[in-house]
Formats: structure tokens, C-alpha cells, sequence
């Protein structure tokens, strides 16, 4: 069971991360399709997955980090990295389980996250990155509003090849256009 619910969006809602989440996390973030399009390549233990999740759940973390639910149950998660306050920036991430795919839950958490970080946090600056050949992560990012930036050539090794990463960009004015 997800605990409490943090944001709403229109289908989904974004719960703080708990302890009981550890084995779908573990599982979802292992599974080899949601894994191609993440940036690690080492699998990840229960054990690992348990520290991050202590990790995100300091009140005293500047990152946000949410589970994303859909009809109460964890499809994936949401969060914000490298938040500076001082500079108004942060990263934008996300992964949904594959059983998942195609019903526009990571738009969504994208998008509720996003308000969240221009509205309560007062970001100005939301960048996000995904592979070249990763065509649905980057339509989630142009969906919510994001532009693309610029390119990072050769910028990831996987699968024996190395593999450009493009970089996006949001800022608040935008958002709110």
C-alpha cells in the first residue's frame, strides 16, 4: 500500500516514497526495458534500493522523490534531483513499469511535479536529459513543455555502443505561458 498521497494529477497521484515500496522498486528499476532507459547499468539490490529510499525520505533533503500511483496501485516513480534553491534549478527523472507503458502516467507525474517545483519551490529552471533513441521519454518531455537544448554526443555507453543524451529545458516563465 503507497503511503500518503503528496500531489494529484489528473490520472495519477505521487506519494511519498515508504519502506513497503522497496520490492516494486527493486523490481521495476531491475527489469531490463525500464532499466534501457535509465542511466546505470549495475543492478540494483533490495538492500540498495532501501538506503535511497531512507535517502529521499530525510526531511532535511533538498531532492523530491515521489512514487507514482495510478488507481492506488505503484506504476512508477518521479523526482527531482539536484535541487539548488539558491541557483532555482532542479532535474527532472522518471521511470514507469513497463506493464505500464503507453497510458500517459509519466506525463502526468511529469506535469504535477513540474507545477509543484515552479509553484512551492519557486524553481526557475527544470532540465531534464534521455537517450537519442529513447523516443517515449523524450515525447513526455515536449508533451509537458520542455525544449530541447542541445546534445550530448557519445555521451552514455550501453549495449556496446556509446549513445548521444539529449539534454531539455524548462523555465517557470514558460510553464506558466
Amino acid at each position: 500500500m503507497p503511503g500518503p498521497a503528496f500531489l494529484h494529477g489528473e490520472d495519477v497521484t505521487l506519494h511519498v516514497v515508504e519502506d513497503a515500496d522497496v520490492d516494486f522498486l527493486c523490481a521495476t528499476i531491475n527489469d531490463p526495458a525500464v532499466r534501457a532507459g535509465l542511466a546505470f547499468a549495475r543492478p540494483k539490490t533490495a538492500q540498495a534500493e532501501r538506503e535511497w529510499v531512507d535517502s529521499v525520505a530525510d526531511p532535511d533533503a533538498d531532492d523530491v522523490h515521489l512514487l507514482i500511483c495510478a488507481d492506488g496501485d505503484p506504476v512508477g516513480t518521479v523526482g527531482l534531483d539536484g535541487v539548488d534553491e539558491r541557483a532555482g534549478i532542479g532535474e527532472l527523472g522518471y521511470y514507469v513499469a513497463a506493464d505500464a507503458w503507453g497510458n500517459g502516467y509519466a506525463t502526468d507525474a511529469a506535469r504535477t511535479l513540474v507545477d509543484y517545483a515552479f509553484a512551492e519551490l519557486r524553481l526557475h529552471r527544470i532540465q531534464a536529459k534521455a537517450f537519442a533513441g529513447n523516443a517515449a521519454s523524450k515525447r513526455v518531455l515536449e508533451k509537458v513543455g520542455f525544449e530541447r537544448e542541445g546534445v550530448l554526443r557519445d555521451h552514455w555507453y550501453r549495449d556496446g555502443t556509446h549513445e548521444d543524451v539529449h539534454v531539455y529545458g524548462l523555465l517557470e516563465p514558460e510553464w506558466r505561458d
